[in-house]
């Protein structure tokens, strides 16, 4: 074939087998595994997978439009979600037996939840609802099938986008359009609006949006997009080089540059967006010195094959291989094992699993076989999880029925207490994803909260059993350590006919304004203050003190004497609780490895918390504070353990499980009712 004339445009090839998109692929996805493992960020990679898949499905529907064949969407959706879930289905499996072997049993609830949204393709919408639910998640900690998130936007799209595809060419008959003018308009408008409601969204919860579908429609319009512009983009070969060049400098710098789990999706997200759109437009250059001839290297194009199983793989071996060595990171050798253990798998997992699938021709010849394999993939899935989940189910009935006789907790603490059995129960572990397992009333508040003069309290009030006559009211306010009293509380309230309130907001302990709380924080405890003026509880309970992580004190909640000094004056009893000790290490996962008893998960309260209280200089001005302290029951004998009475006393680093707080209750009855004179 001739070599075009210098200095004349050269249209890209017509789209056909492009080894330069399977190099985009292998180079993406060492972006996203290499970032995730040693660097501790995300590169962008994803994006530009989003755009890949959006940019070939968009191809393949043109040209069967154009050509006058049908969509078949229903053959495609067979055909797409044969290829997918197989492969899904060998990860899944593998990440439950690897749980089984390495991974914490108080984590096991989660993972198995996840596996549900994981199969059936709505992770990421699990995942946005956790993300501003802070109890919904142990923070500290990724999930192994976290991942999934953007496959899950990916499946969603699979069936969105050939919708969309249809109705483009019902628009096109119908109106009789040009069908690529009525694609530009539908999925124009697609990109506009989802664009706009992306950095909308990102400015306002970004974390949030980073799992919304909607916030990545945009993202996905602009690989259809370019599908349309490709032909039309007749650039010359040395602008094509050029461009091939700066794509791929672009792309593999965006990691570094840009903080994309910070930022994204919203417009910053333009910039993979673009590196990549670049490298597809320069195409097949046929220059020596064009990046098409890097990129379509046979070990980059081999990568590219298994680059959807790599994705799959390469997290899941991360975090059960932190979690099983008790580590937050990787070193250089950890890396390198965990980078080869993958493509291991992925090779594997590609080789005989993805490949025989996709190339069967039986399978294809018939739709009834494509949804065999799919109904297969599903059940392999989804009888063991369901198995296990009701076995689980069915072994904490078992142990929450002998609680009373197998899981003191506190109670052992006390001088009359005689243990009702010699024998040794299994610890029941606690999940810290479950919201059973913190502290909640359960009755919403029907009063003012919910009303328009408190919109910061709105959804936040919660009551007990709403009495006619209560013989007192106490008012909780705080984050989820004064939430955690709750269970303590509730028995004493049951007991003495109190009603219980409670205000609560993660993160966001109560007291006056002040410069170093979220904004959200300071609107939470100013409507807080307003409304326990407004309701005159009888007492408000808040935590007095906070401690922290590293470090040998527990300093007063800011503000929080100022706020106390507000409601004694208007003839509000204030209960203070000091905070409890806080750990680096989840306290529950220690115990599970190394024993309760190890001198690992052990530490002296010295260590943790202040050697003197905090109270009495702080709360001057308060004499009428009531001060509660339980340190002696978190830690006796000024000895912090995991587990205390057969029963683990933290879910997390620094979070009380209710079970333990609520095997206080007693104590917690006699010291309230004692401080405050009632």
């Amino acid at each position: 074939m001739e070599a075009p004339a210098a200095g004349r445009p050269v249209a890209p090839p017509k789209p056909a087998y492009r080894p330069e998109i399977q190099g985009l692929r292998a180079l993406a996805v060492l972006m996203v595994v290499t970032y995730h493992i040693w660097f501790g960020r995300v590169s962008g990679g994803v994006d530009i997978f989003l755009l890949i898949s959006a940019f070939l499905l968009s191809l393949s529907f043109i040209r069967k439009v154009e050509q006058g064949r049908p969509l078949e969407l229903g053959k495609y959706w067979l055909h797409a979600f044969k290829r997918l879930l197989p492969a899904v289905v060998v990860v899944l499996l593998g990440t439950l037996a690897a749980t089984y072997l390495f991974v914490p049993r108080s984590r096991w609830d989660e993972i198995l939840s996840q596996t549900w949204s994981s199969l059936l393709y709505f992770q990421n919408w699990v995942l946005a609802a956790n993300s501003v639910d802070y109890y919904a998640a142990d923070h500290g900690v990724a999930s192994p099938l976290q991942h999934f998130w953007s496959l899950s936007i990916q499946g969603q799209v699979f069936v969105l986008w050939p919708l969309l595809f249809a109705l483009a060419a019902f628009i096109s008959r119908r109106a009789r359009l040009k069908f690529r003018a009525v694609v530009l308009l539908v999925f124009g408008a697609v990109f506009l609006a989802s664009f706009v409601f992306s950095i909308m969204e990102t400015y306002g919860n970004q974390a949030h949006a980073y799992f919304d579908t909607r916030t990545r429609l945009w993202e996905f319009a602009v690989g259809t997009l370019l599908a349309l512009a490709l032909p039309y983009l007749k650039w010359f070969r040395f602008v094509r080089v050029c461009a091939g060049w700066l794509g791929l400098a672009l792309m593999l710098s965006v990691g570094f540059v840009l903080d994309v789990q910070g930022q994204f999706p919203g417009y910053v997200a333009l910039v993979p967006l673009a590196a990549a759109g670049l490298v597809i437009v320069a195409g097949q250059t046929g220059s020596p010195f064009g990046a098409d001839r890097f990129l379509s290297l046979k070990p980059l194009a081999r990568l590219g094959e298994m680059s959807y199983a790599l994705y799959l793989w390469h997290w899941p071996v991360l975090v059960i291989y932190l979690a099983w060595r008790g580590r937050q990171e990787v070193g250089v050798v950890g890396g390198t094992a965990i980078i080869a253990l993958s493509l291991a798998l992925a090779y594997l997992t590609t080789r005989f699993v993805e490949k025989p699938l996709r190339r069967s021709a039986w399978l294809d010849a018939r739709w009834s076989r494509s949804l065999l394999v799919i109904a297969v993939s599903l059940a392999m899935v989804a009888l063991p999880v369901a198995g296990v989940q009701y076995a689980i189910q069915l072994q904490n009935e078992k142990l929450k029925a002998e609680a009373e006789t197998n899981y003191p907790g506190a109670r052992v603490l006390m001088p009359d207490y005689v243990a009702p059995s010699t024998e040794q129960a299994p610890i029941m572990s606690v999940s810290g994803t479950e919201p059973e397992h913190w502290g909640r009333l359960e009755l919403r508040c029907a009063d003012v909260p919910d009303g328009p003069e408190y919109p910061a309290l709105q959804g936040r009030c919660s009551s007990t059993a709403n009495y006619e006559d209560p013989e007192k009211t106490i008012l909780v306010i705080g984050s989820s350590h004064a939430q955690q009293w709750i269970e303590a509380a509730e028995p004493m309230a049951e007991a003495h006919n109190y009603r219980i309130v409670s205000l609560l907001l993660g993160m966001c302990p109560y007291g006056e304004s002040t410069e170093s709380r979220p904004p959200e924080c300071n609107e939470f405890n100013e409507a807080a203050s307003r409304y326990a003026l407004d309701l005159k509880p009888d007492a408000v309970l808040a935590m007095g003190t906070v401690s922290v992580v590293e470090g040998k004190e527990d300093p007063v909640v800011e503000g929080f004497p100022e706020a106390a000094r507000q409601l004694t004056e208007a003839g509000i009893s204030v209960a203070a609780i000091r905070d409890n000790p806080r750990f680096v290490d989840n306290m529950q996962w220690c115990a599970e490895q190394h024993g309760g008893d190890s001198p690992q998960c052990t530490s002296e309260l010295s260590e943790r918390m202040s050697p003197v209280s905090p109270y009495p200089d702080a709360f001057t001005d308060v004499p009428e504070l009531a001060w509660l302290d339980f340190s002696d029951l978190i830690c006796p004998d000024g000895t912090c353990r995991p587990v205390i009475g057969n029963m683990h006393v933290y879910v997390d680093n620094n979070h009380l499980t209710t079970s333990y707080t609520a095997s206080m209750s007693q104590e917690f009855d006699r010291r309230f009712h004692a401080a405050l004179g009632w």
